[in-house]
């Protein structure tokens, strides 16, 4: 089954559960679906979760659990997955472009397996055919028919085998999938890094929810300072020790010079170009690798409460 298949499989599923979850169905002239998460429709938590398991090609556990910001509730999103290249940079890392006309978004999902056309993909393989695709999109403009028929021609398919999800940032179904990226993260910088992804068996994360924010744009800040800052990931490897001593210094948030305010605050600074800010910035705030062959366990980071009860506003009542 392909990563594609697996999606599709989820996705009907979440339409089999449409007006539970908040979500509606929009068919494109020209062929195509869109399933709105949080645009014109409702949406919500349970949506999110759905959206960020169809990112992820079902390949992954994905849950909400209780947690702590500073001293107090906040929840968590889960994220366990036994295959993580597959599941995180063959699907949910958003690594696509998606222009035209006035519509920008950056693409995830397995669509961009089908695509195949990020360098990405010559390192880690898993470029699929598919009989049709499945993408998740975060903004606010519902895609076009010119955007359908743009992934439809990429992925070689007819636009009606297209479906793309879409969810706002500021929204409780974009914030869910955008935060369930914390493995995905870390992954992403480990292939930066030069890791031997192939070492990677299994990997564990999780990072706090924030409050919805009041645009999209404060809430870019706070989903990014709730992986920079909150994101905890677990890597369960194979091979040598002394690789794992040398690179993790260099894997979390800390080793990058951005390191240390609120991500709107260091996007402003950059007058909001994404390209400006240290890539070495975006990955969680500690990661931990544990060595299924010596048994050995490693740490890196650390988490900053005081800088995410900044970030999402937190208030003594």
């Amino acid at each position: 089954m392909t990563l594609n298949d697996r999606a599709a499989r989820r996705v009907e599923a979440l339409l089999s559960r449409a007006e539970e979850r908040r979500v509606r169905v929009i068919e494109v002239p020209g062929g195509g679906r869109v399933v709105d998460c949080g645009v014109e429709a409702a949406g919500g938590l349970l949506a999110g979760l759905d959206l960020a398991r169809i990112c992820m090609a079902d390949l992954a556990e994905i849950a909400l659990v209780p947690g702590i910001v500073g001293d107090r509730s906040s929840p968590v999103v889960q994220v366990a997955t036994d295959h993580p290249v597959s599941s995180c940079l063959a699907s949910q890392y958003a690594g696509w472009q998606l222009a035209r006309g006035d519509f920008f978004a950056m693409g995830s999902g397995p669509m961009r397996a089908a695509w195949g056309g990020e360098a990405v993909f010559d390192a880690i393989g898993c470029r699929e055919e598919a009989g049709a695709v499945v993408g998740v999109l975060e903004g606010r403009a519902i895609p076009t028919p010119e955007v359908m028929a743009l992934v439809a021609e990429s992925c070689r398919v007819t636009p009606t085998a297209v479906t793309l999800l879409i969810a706002p940032t500021a929204s409780l179904a974009g914030g869910v999938q955008v935060v369930a990226r914390s493995v995905e993260t870390g992954l992403h910088k480990l292939h930066e890094l030069g890791f031997d992804l192939s070492r990677i068996v299994s990997a564990f994360g999780t990072a706090p929810l924030p409050p919805v924010a009041g645009d999209d744009l404060a809430a870019i800040g706070r989903t990014n300072d709730a992986i920079l800052y909150g994101g905890r990931v677990v890597f369960d490897v194979t091979g040598d020790d002394d690789s794992l001593l040398e690179i993790g210094p260099k894997v979390p948030s800390s080793s990058s010079r951005d390191h240390g305010e609120p991500f709107a605050a260091v996007f402003s600074r950059y007058n909001h170009d994404f390209y400006a800010v240290d890539p070495h910035l975006f990955s969680p705030a500690e990661v931990v690798f544990r060595n299924l062959q010596t048994g050995r366990c490693f740490a890196f980071g650390r988490v900053e409460p005081e800088v995410l009860a900044r970030s999402f506003g937190t208030e003594a009542g």
